[in-house]
């Protein structure tokens, strides 16, 4: 999944639908949700935020920016980490990481 804003811009949101090995949506129900950013090629993490659950049952989760997040132009890695109701922790996607891509602005 690849996500491009606009610097200093805090919409739109970021959606995403987080998914288990087979390609269906994961439960969230009772769950607590983490988005984590940092840029490419960087140990510093630049967001580490709660994300808002959308949908339940359809594994839909929401990231609302605040102008922090996109002050800097690059490119960027993010994901979701997800805590289960029973303790257990799942970062999505789990296969690499969702491109952010912070483009410059002209004001």
């Amino acid at each position: 999944m690849k996500f491009t804003i606009k610097q200093n811009d805090t919409s739109p949101a970021m959606l995403a639908t987080l998914k288990d090995a087979d390609d269906n949506p994961v439960d969230l129900t009772g769950a607590s949700i983490r988005f984590h950013m940092r840029k490419v090629g960087s140990t510093t993490v630049k967001v580490d935020a709660d994300a808002t659950i959308v949908d339940d049952d359809g594994g839909q989760v929401r990231y609302t920016w605040v102008a922090a997040d996109t002050d800097t132009v690059g490119a960027y890695q993010a994901e979701f980490e997800v805590t289960f109701t029973g303790g257990g922790i799942e970062t999505f996607p789990n296969n690499g990481f969702i491109l952010v891509e912070i483009t410059d602005d002209i004001a």
